[in-house]
């Protein structure tokens, strides 16, 4: 037996080291890089002019677990709404950081409207469209100074559909002198790099400190945004924001976002991420939060709510009792979440099993906090119900779901105390 053999999976896998930026809503910091949690973010989809519904948009993503939100501000209207905004939120007591999604105009809009520069947490540079030759220089500076002067943290955003086209220029003139020229996406790669990279030295050139400046550099590509993350880590200490330019639409989208972070993540490589899927008609646009949240709890970076654990059924499954039951439990869970995660902290550890016949039902039920192991065909009616391991009490009938969740809730409330002075009258949800 090797002696200095390590145990499976004890291997080094360290964060990539970043600079700590804070981004400030009244008494809330929130805290992007070096040891922080990987943050989720969302952006809404809202005519930003529209104060009401833009707020209850937000309002719907903050409860649905987005620690930072996007808005566009694409014109005076919009920029002249973003108090309003900001004091609606306050109101529905939502503190979520807001960040300024800011295109051509946001040396314009930021200097035109103080207000909106103040109630706004972070601004967004897109430097490919800032402004062309003198011009951008100049623009750039200007945006800049409003960070400086407001004290806020930007995002330095840098697009492959909108990349600065004299610095692409550049790259190419360069590239064609080299003994063995790269090709052309070897390239495109580069001027991506390079651009957040001399754009955030530019801001700090203008007095912007090093400590509130965040990079990201975003392609549709998987592959692509491997290769052009990995590269931006090597490169600088800033924090990274990661995710796809655009995904695209379900499940295409939620596996193209999957695959690329979750190597780039695995790798050490990001501080804040979003899932830009493009929602369904009529579709809820919080789901990007949700995927967001998943994919960092199911590679074990984050906690957000219960992990409820269900088979794939098979031939002993033909009742779709547990396929029903697994769907209003994680339903219920994460309803339950917004007022649970105040009144029993450590709530988002627990595990939930619900297993559909006797070939692992018990067994994944007994490592599992609360299991239920429910009858697959040909078995006796009966599902035992494991707590810690122990079977506790065997359900039957037709009230299994409603007393399920009953059980689900004692540990519940049993397990993870109430905050003192907190409101334990847990609303129920009807499964």
């Amino acid at each position: 037996m090797e002696s200095n053999k390590l145990p499976i999976g004890s291997g080094p896998n360290p964060r990539r080291q970043s600079r700590r930026v804070t981004i400030r809503h009244g008494a809330r910091e929130v805290i992007v890089g070096g040891d922080a949690p990987i943050l989720v973010q969302s952006m809404t989809n809202t005519d930003t002019a529209d104060a009401i519904a833009t707020a209850i948009q937000i309002k719907d993503l903050a409860r649905a677990g987005s620690e930072v939100v996007r808005i566009t501000v694409n014109n005076p209207e919009a920029a002249a709404a973003v108090p309003a905004i900001r004091e609606q939120l306050d109101k529905m007591g939502i503190d979520v950081p807001l960040v300024g999604d800011f295109h051509y105009n946001g040396h314009t809009l930021l200097n035109d409207y103080p207000d909106c520069a103040r109630a706004l947490s972070k601004y967004r540079i897109n430097p490919g469209n800032v402004g062309q030759g003198a011009k951008r220089d100049t623009q750039f500076a200007q945006m800049i100074e409003a960070a400086c002067r407001f004290d806020k943290p930007v995002r330095i955003g840098v697009n492959w559909g909108s990349l600065d086209q004299n610095l692409l220029a550049r790259i190419m003139d360069e590239n064609a002198k080299r003994a063995q020229p790269w090709n052309a996406q070897a390239v495109m790669y580069e001027a991506l790099v390079t651009s957040a990279i001399e754009n955030a030295q530019r801001a700090e050139e203008l007095g912007l400190s090093g400590d509130r400046i965040i990079l990201s550099c975003k392609v549709s590509g998987v592959q692509d945004l491997i290769a052009v993350y990995r590269e931006l880590a090597r490169r600088c200490d800033y924090p990274l924001h990661l995710g796809l330019t655009e995904a695209g639409m379900g499940s295409k989208g939620i596996v193209a976002s999957t695959a690329a972070l979750s190597v780039l993540l695995q790798e050490g490589i990001g501080d804040t991420i979003r899932i830009s899927l493009t929602p369904e008609p009529g579709g809820d646009r919080t789901k990007e939060v949700v995927v967001a949240q998943e994919i960092l709890q199911t590679m074990g970076l984050r906690k957000f709510a219960p992990m409820v654990i269900a088979c794939p059924g098979c031939g002993r499954t033909t009742s779709t009792v547990f396929q029903e039951l697994a769907d209003k439990i994680q339903t219920y869970l994460r309803e339950q979440m917004p007022v649970w995660k105040k009144q029993y902290p450590g709530v988002e550890n627990m595990n939930v099993a619900v297993m559909g016949c006797i070939v692992n039902g018990p067994g994944e039920s007994k490592h599992a906090n609360i299991g239920i192991s429910l009858p697959g065909t040909g078995e006796s009616p009966a599902a035992p119900v494991f707590v810690d391991g122990q079977k506790k009490v065997t359900l039957r009938g037709e009230r299994i779901a409603e007393e399920f969740q009953s059980i689900v809730l004692d540990y519940v409330q049993s397990h993870y105390g109430a905050t003192e002075g907190a409101d334990n009258s847990t609303k129920e949800t009807a499964l």
